[in-house]
């Protein structure tokens, strides 16, 4: 046998040639990808504007033209800037809209398209026919920004529905659980916005108080007065918070750790029991289906460790950010599950991607024979600061016994 390369054993020597090509092309295809969709982003909305055969004057052209491009891109060093390393609020709230702004206008251009077709079909010449869909897009995009930025910041609407456990006690018929969701507390400074929150949860007069996760984007200390209000929000018997996705972008022990200041319980693959009228109902968390590929020592989603100890007669409402986990709450016997992530989609038609990659989008729903999943909209909003047919929510669910 020949000797060992020196460094081959600890890869501080040369690095394989061969291994080195693979990785470069592993890195190609999701950039290829991202260059794709950013171009089809930005290019139909510009050609259905101003090239399609409007038959805009040149210097309407030119700067429309300019104004696609140079956002082009400068688009992806903002949001680099914004969402990498540096974390810089002013780039991510500029990035994050421009992302809204440009969504809605590839919607609509490629419904002016096909809008375009009907008018053609019916005889109607350029350059009325595409002025005729310029102005229907820019109108339409217009009011549905406004619209959903106003949903966006606005204090989300309660959301009221009975849920029936068969294995509840009749001494908790009537507990009102009081859902969060997705606050994302970010770029945008929504101190004031937490306060009205905390406000409307308070006067719900919950029960059990559980916040699903993706409370922030960032870190404790960098959002600590914005979450600052979950600290005031009462409920009678508990309130409980497990991780979301977004916690393992910015230190998600110590959103764990803070949430505990706040006088929350961070159901940490872990359970508490509340009892009232002498019945009793397990309340238990796992952490985000992520959080094994974070690399925190402790940090992965455990079902089992979370009910270890929990009596098996006892009915369970089970929290778990994702609404995918269903699937293993059904397996096991899950009563309840809370969930969160989706947003409803946030901006639609952005919902049908979701449904791609989550068997719920919004709503209460049944799985395998005993499990109930409610999928919460979410109580903020990520990234784009825009809501469109997807409305916030803060839900009060009041549990009844069979």
């Amino acid at each position: 046998m020949g000797a060992t390369p020196p460094g081959a054993a600890d890869g501080s020597g040369p690095e394989n040639p061969e291994a080195a090509d693979g990785r470069k092309r592993k890195l190609r295809r999701p950039l290829a990808a991202l260059v794709t969709v950013l171009l089809l982003l930005f290019v139909l909305p510009w050609w259905t504007l101003f090239a399609s055969g409007a038959d805009w004057p040149f210097p309407v052209v030119l700067v429309g033209t300019v104004v696609f491009a140079v956002t082009l891109l400068v688009f992806p060093l903002l949001a680099v800037r914004g969402h990498g390393r540096r974390r810089d609020d002013r780039a991510s709230r500029i990035a994050d809209t421009t992302l809204g702004v440009v969504w809605v206008l590839f919607v609509w251009s490629v419904l002016g398209n096909l809008v375009r077709l009907v008018l053609l079909a019916a005889g109607v010449a350029d350059p009325d026919r595409s002025r005729i869909v310029v102005a229907a897009i820019v109108v339409i995009s217009a009011v549905l920004l406004a619209w959903g930025h106003f949903e966006a910041m606005r204090t989300p609407r309660v959301a009221r529905l009975d849920v029936t456990v068969p294995r509840l006690g009749r001494g908790l018929d009537g507990t009102r659980v009081v859902l969060l969701a997705d606050t994302h507390y970010g770029p945008i400074d929504r101190a004031d916005w937490s306060a009205r929150v905390a406000e409307a949860v308070n006067g719900l007069d919950a029960d059990v108080l559980c916040h699903a996760g993706d409370i922030a984007d960032g870190t404790p200390d960098m959002r600590r007065e914005q979450a600052a209000p979950l600290g005031t929000m009462r409920s009678r018997l508990a309130k409980i918070y497990v991780t979301g996705n977004h916690e393992y972008f910015g230190e998600a022990q110590g959103w764990l750790d803070l949430m505990g200041e706040l006088g929350w319980e961070p159901l940490h693959n872990r359970h508490v029991v509340v009892e009232r009228g002498g019945d009793r109902l397990v309340l238990a968390g796992v952490d985000d289906v992520t959080a094994a590929s974070s690399g925190l020592a402790g940090h992965r989603t455990d079902l089992d460790g979370a009910l270890a100890g929990a009596d098996p007669e006892l009915p369970v409402l089970l929290m778990a950010h994702q609404p995918k986990y269903v699937d293993r709450a059904a397996d096991a016997g899950i009563d309840l599950m809370l969930s969160g992530h989706t947003h409803g989609g946030q901006m639609w038609p952005f919902n049908f991607l979701v449904r791609l990659d989550q068997p719920v989008v919004h709503g209460l729903s049944r799985h395998g024979a005993r499990t109930q999943l409610y999928t919460s909209r979410g109580t903020g909003f990520w990234g784009p600061p825009f809501r469109i047919f997807a409305p916030s929510e803060i839900t009060l669910i009041t549990l009844r016994s069979a």
